[in-house]
């Protein structure tokens, strides 16, 4: 119930009832809805821009938000197990295959090695997760260099595994005639009687006495360099070039079994022992050089003997006796 207002008549000498004009009270309301509503309207503004009210479209926002951080840190944890999962597989490159395969290993530095240059993140930047968000992309740019790095690591072991299958099939590695049809290993390397001269000279490959006739197999893969009588003292004798340095040469052969140019493998039957050329009995005398230099064939037999075979072969290859040619 609105105060009834009076004012004083001096006239009358007496209070009058004041009664508002209509247009006035219809000003008022009027004043006072528009004060409300820009009361509200401010009050709602300062309300929206402030955290103490979300719309449904913030708290939508916000619950995204939560949501991408919660996979950043799930993203985070398999990162880090595909980090100890790389990092073993980097240990055994370096040092079990690399090694094995006598390659250099890969720095740690070039392993681990940024991205120098320009910002490559700067698109991601001034956001409220920034620095979360850049770390986890530099991470994973890291992981991809390191992958990168460890594959093409792989590609060349592969290579290097490959060339030393070939290498361990082309190296010379068994005795050029079987122990069964030997009578006796004669003579070694080293300083040696000539059986000729009776003076000592070195004799540069080794004797093994056997009946004519029998086989001489290739100690290794090659190819067939030579097949002739045409080296001096020799007679008729092939040379195999292994490849990697390594050349096989087997003298005073019967005959050949087979030609010039001609491939082989080790095993493979190449002649047959003789006594051509300068040379006292039959037998097979047996050289190999390494880069042009002759040198022992006594290392050179582990693919074919027992260790006590190799040690009796030892044994007779030691003895400073007369040579056989």
């Amino acid at each position: 119930m609105s105060k009834v207002k009076y004012y004083y008549d001096p006239d009358t000498l007496s209070y009058r009832k004041i009664v508002p004009k209509k247009t006035k009270k219809y000003r008022n309301i009027f004043l006072f809805l528009v004060g409300s509503f820009l009361f509200g309207l401010l009050g709602l503004t300062l309300l929206l821009n402030t955290n103490l009210v979300n719309t449904p479209r913030e708290l939508s926002l916000q619950r995204e938000a939560k949501n991408y951080e919660l996979q950043f840190e799930l993203l985070n944890k398999k990162m880090q197990q595909m980090e100890q999962v790389l990092a073993n597989v980097e240990e055994r490159d370096n040092n079990i295959y690399r090694l094995y395969f006598e390659a250099n290993p890969i720095p740690e530095e070039q392993r681990r090695a940024g991205f120098g240059g320009i910002n490559r993140y700067k698109s991601l930047e001034g956001f409220n997760n920034s620095d979360m968000i850049i770390s986890t992309t530099k991470r994973l740019d890291i992981i991809q260099k390191q992958l990168v790095i460890q594959s093409k690591s792989l590609d060349e072991i592969t290579v290097l595994a490959e060339e030393k299958e070939k290498l361990l099939a082309a190296i010379p590695a068994i005795q050029p005639v079987r122990n069964e049809d030997l009578k006796r290993m004669a003579s070694g390397y080293g300083w040696r009687s000539d059986p000729f001269t009776k003076a000592r000279k070195m004799h540069w490959g080794m004797d093994f006495t056997a009946p004519r006739g029998v086989p001489i197999y290739a100690t290794g893969d090659g190819k067939i360099t030579r097949a002739d009588n045409n080296s001096s003292g020799y007679g008729k004798h092939i040379r195999i070039d292994h490849g990697y340095g390594y050349i096989s040469l087997y003298a005073h052969m019967s005959k050949y079994n087979v030609r010039k140019g001609q491939k082989v493998k080790r095993g493979d039957l190449i002649g047959f022992v003789g006594s051509t050329g300068r040379s006292e009995a039959p037998h097979v005398h047996y050289e190999i050089f390494k880069d042009g230099e002759r040198i022992n064939p006594i290392n050179f037999y582990y693919g074919s003997l027992s260790p006590q075979e190799f040690e009796n072969l030892l044994k007779y290859a030691s003895q400073e006796n007369q040579s056989l040619d």
